[in-house]
């Protein structure tokens, strides 16, 4: 039975998806503003704090695509329950880390928590409300679970400030105990019935490989330089890895990545715009709180509320721009909405030694915060709309991990292409590679806006339907593509 957006079982199930897939939105920022603390506290020299991001983000994008299909076969809910829970004891085990490897290895752990949690919450949201509340629903999703990355700055500001880096952490126990309660209680399960039960283990293997050589490769880059055999092994593993992963996925009956999704233009599309718009705003959070504090003299604290105007914003405007692209379709948000973001990143180049908060700050936060409000929940929209419903946690989960690899090469890539080396806490080397940096990223975000103008349609019922579409463990009859403003969901129980 589907749910509706206004009713009490719809904003339960809304407040859980949002508070569960925020806990894994707000670690993937959070630890940024700690960092120099945890430096401090266990002596972690610049590239083992470039892994407490990066091994977060690492298992995040590679098992986020088992997570959704995890999901599709065994039930979103139960998936969606058993992340949670393991998200929340790897979150104990970096609260209590005594060294950086320990922490690096748990944040890892926090990650493959994340991958199982994050799909199920979109894909919930998708098969559980009726057809006509979905875009409102991702809408909310959007604002109220996505302003947790931006949230992170200024809660993991005050927490070191007011505490502990650990508390940035173990923060995540309760919450992880009331989104449990509420998803038992409220919460339909749904699955796909045509689903293959058996998992994809070499894929996610080959899959954690390739990414992994790569972010190891471009990371100790600027360390050891592109003639090290440990940079050059790392990256002939990462691309042989992910090669490896797509022919893997090609041949298998059962894949967690099934490569005829890919046959929708719309969906093609939405994904390459999904990783333009995340490589960019990966950077823009890895960077700007570390540049408000090492080179403009902010403290934690202020550097995490620099950024509060966003998350204001994103909670005001998201839904109402996700009812906006229903009604006039979703080319022209995703469109204008980088663009505007653009600007902002242009604006928050600026920021310098001198910076003031309500001139130089304030400014490029509220133009971004406008910007991310207009894009997101149809940029997430039309991915999963170019999708059959059935499909949805496979969907969901290939347009997460887009945009998690995204951000994971921009923590690895930036600082090598912006020039700025192996330091991260030098005001003479971060400043200009900083502005570097928001350039590159604005950049993105402009390709972003030109790519939505020609290849998203105009609206919604000019969505091709696409070729049809074989997704079966053994080849069968096909399966009709359908719209997501008339598809019958995965059973629900």
């Amino acid at each position: 039975m589907l749910i509706r957006y206004g009713e009490p079982t719809g904003r339960w199930t809304l407040f859980a998806m949002v508070l569960g897939s925020g806990m894994a939105f707000l670690d993937a920022t959070v630890v940024n503003i700690a960092l120099p603390s945890i430096g401090a506290d266990l002596g972690g020299r610049a590239s083992g704090l470039q892994w407490t991001i990066n091994g977060y983000t690492l298992t995040l994008a590679a098992f986020i695509l088992l997570g959704g299909s995890l999901g599709d076969r065994f039930g979103r809910r139960r998936i969606f329950m058993i992340g949670v829970v393991w998200f929340s004891l790897a979150s104990l085990l970096c609260g209590v880390a005594p060294n950086i490897a320990t922490l690096v290895t748990a944040r890892g752990l926090q990650g493959v928590g994340g991958a199982l949690l994050t799909p199920g919450a979109l894909a919930i949201l998708q098969s559980s409300f009726v057809p006509q509340d979905r875009m409102k629903a991702i809408g909310a999703w959007s604002g109220l679970g996505g302003i947790a990355g931006a949230v992170g700055p200024f809660l993991g500001g005050w927490l070191v400030q007011a505490g502990n880096w650990r508390l940035v952490f173990l923060i995540n126990l309760p919450l992880a105990v009331l989104v449990l309660a509420v998803t038992i209680r409220h919460v339909p399960e749904s699955v796909d019935p045509s689903a293959e039960a058996r998992i994809d283990v070499a894929g996610a293997v080959l899959a954690v490989l390739g990414l992994a050589g790569l972010t190891y490769g471009f990371t100790s880059w600027p360390e050891y330089g592109l003639s090290d055999v440990r940079v050059l092994t790392a990256l002939a593993i990462g691309c042989l890895g992910l090669a490896g992963f797509i022919e893997v996925e090609r041949r298998t009956t059962h894949p967690m990545l099934p490569l005829d999704l890919f046959e929708s233009r719309v969906f093609d599309a939405a994904n390459v715009v999904t990783f333009a718009m995340y490589a960019a705003l990966g950077g823009v959070f890895f960077l700007v709180v570390i540049n408000l504090q090492v080179v403009s003299g902010f403290s934690p604290l202020q550097a995490g509320t620099a950024l509060l105007p966003v998350t204001v914003l994103m909670l005001l405007l998201s839904a109402r721009a996700g009812g906006l692209a229903t009604r006039i379709g979703p080319r022209t948000p995703m469109t204008v909405g980088p663009l505007v973001c653009a600007l902002g990143l242009v604006l928050l180049s600026r920021i310098g030694a001198d910076a003031a908060y309500f001139r130089d700050v304030l400014p490029a936060v509220i133009v971004l915060g406008l910007g991310l409000s207009l894009t997101v929940a149809p940029l997430t929209s039309t991915a999963l709309a170019a999708a059959d419903d059935r499909h949805a946690g496979v969907a969901s989960g290939v347009n997460n991990a887009v945009a998690r690899t995204a951000g994971l090469l921009a923590v690895a890539v930036l600082p090598l292409a912006s020039g700025l080396g192996t330091s991260l806490t030098d005001p003479v080397a971060l400043a200009p590679a900083y502005r570097t940096s928001m350039l590159i990223c604005a950049c993105l975000l402009v390709l972003a806006g030109v790519l939505s103008w020609l290849a998203i349609p105009a609206r919604e019922s000019e969505q091709p339907a696409g070729p049809v579409r074989r997704y079966c463990a053994i080849s069968g009859p096909p399966l009709q593509p359908t719209k997501v403003s008339g598809a019958e969901p995965g059973r629900s129980r």
